[in-house]
């Protein structure tokens, strides 16, 4: 976990606001899946390169939520485990970690005040990293609502196979949500991190021998969302993110809209679906750190996957899924696909 000693306090305190009310809860999901991937090397081509083949993989993940109320106090965990294992391509083999925690404690009946922190670990394959975060917050709900948050906190990012785009900084953050009756909600939130880095800023063209110093990048992101909740359920998401930098080739304007959808069918089947439309522009004319976008789980800027999925026990379910990704850089004439279908079973308790 990202702040250990931390959760441990947090825990004292939910138990030390009102021990004889504190309520726990927890879950654990199992998924197995056999799939095979089109683009296992996650390989931008152009005209002349191709793909690389295709592979078949078997991948594992495991997920554990919990959380422990009091009368006054919350702590909620979350911690996934994943593996990925090819069948050719073993160099792509990986293990991945995530973690979350929070806690908070309410100041009457409409504050609160709460710390918050994640890991994601990702060990193996050709991007490896580890990104972690950690911040303080406050809440406003002054009824069902309406609620709001603000935090300030910090962000790290190491990224191995690239020592020089690793950064640290601060960030700042708001979010909002508003519920407009039971079914319908919106959503909006911003973010601000200033992102420093130990490597020297690339100079503009023209200028190769000015200093300008120490790399420095600034991350702006804002967005707003709707969601429905009735006889299916749907969620639609616009976000634009600018990361301006004193580097040459590292500034980038991206556009995405993302959507996600589920049903339930006859037959005891559900249909989940998920999909982004995106667009960015480089006003360097180029950008030099392409993979940077698919570490930061931003795989393509376009994407569709579906899931169909049948219970077949009380705790075990079959699933079907497919997915394809593909997006295009058009400075440079590359362009990334890739497409994923499997088969795989989840077991829930």
């Amino acid at each position: 976990m990202p702040c250990p000693h931390l959760a441990s306090l947090l825990v004292l305190l939910v138990f030390a606001t009102g021990a004889h009310a504190a309520d726990g809860r927890g879950s654990l999901r199992l998924t197995g899946r056999l799939s095979v991937d089109s683009n296992p090397l996650r390989d931008f081509t152009d005209a002349q390169s191709r793909i690389s083949g295709a592979d078949a993989v078997l991948s594992l993940l495991a997920v554990g939520e919990g959380s422990l109320t009091g009368e006054r106090a919350q702590l909620v965990g979350h911690y996934e485990l994943g593996g990925r294992k090819f069948i050719d391509r073993t160099e792509e083999d990986l293990l991945v970690q995530a973690a979350a925690v929070e806690g908070s404690v309410a100041l009457g009946a409409r504050w609160g005040l709460g710390v918050e922190g994640r890991l994601k670990d990702r060990r193996g394959g050709s991007r490896a990293y580890s990104d972690l975060g950690a911040s303080a917050f406050a809440e406003y709900a002054p009824d069902v609502r309406l609620a709001l948050r603000v935090r300030a906190g910090a962000h790290r990012f190491v990224y191995r196979p690239a020592p020089e785009a690793n950064f640290g900084g601060p960030e700042l953050g708001v979010q909002g949500r508003y519920r407009l009756n039971r079914r319908h909600a919106l959503t909006a939130f911003g973010e601000y991190g200033a992102r420093d880095y130990s490597v020297q800023a690339t100079p503009p063209l023209g200028r190769e021998n000015t200093s300008l110093g120490l790399r420095e990048d600034s991350a702006l992101t804002v967005g707003m969302g709707y969601t429905y909740r009735g006889p299916f359920a749907l969620g639609l998401t616009y976000t634009y993110q600018e990361i301006s930098s004193n580097s040459r080739g590292e500034t980038v304007l991206r556009h995405r809209l993302s959507g996600s959808a589920g049903v339930r069918l006859p037959w005891r089947l559900t249909l989940l679906a998920q999909g982004a439309l995106g667009r960015s522009s480089y006003p360097d004319g180029i950008f030099l750190s392409p993979e940077i976008l698919l570490v930061e789980e931003d795989e393509a800027q376009n994407s569709l996957s579906l899931k169909l999925a049948r219970a077949v026990s009380e705790h075990m379910d079959l699933e079907l899924s497919y997915a394809l990704y593909g997006t295009r850089l058009p400075q440079n004439n590359l362009s990334y696909f890739r497409q994923v279908a499997g088969v795989g079973l989840t077991w829930r308790m």
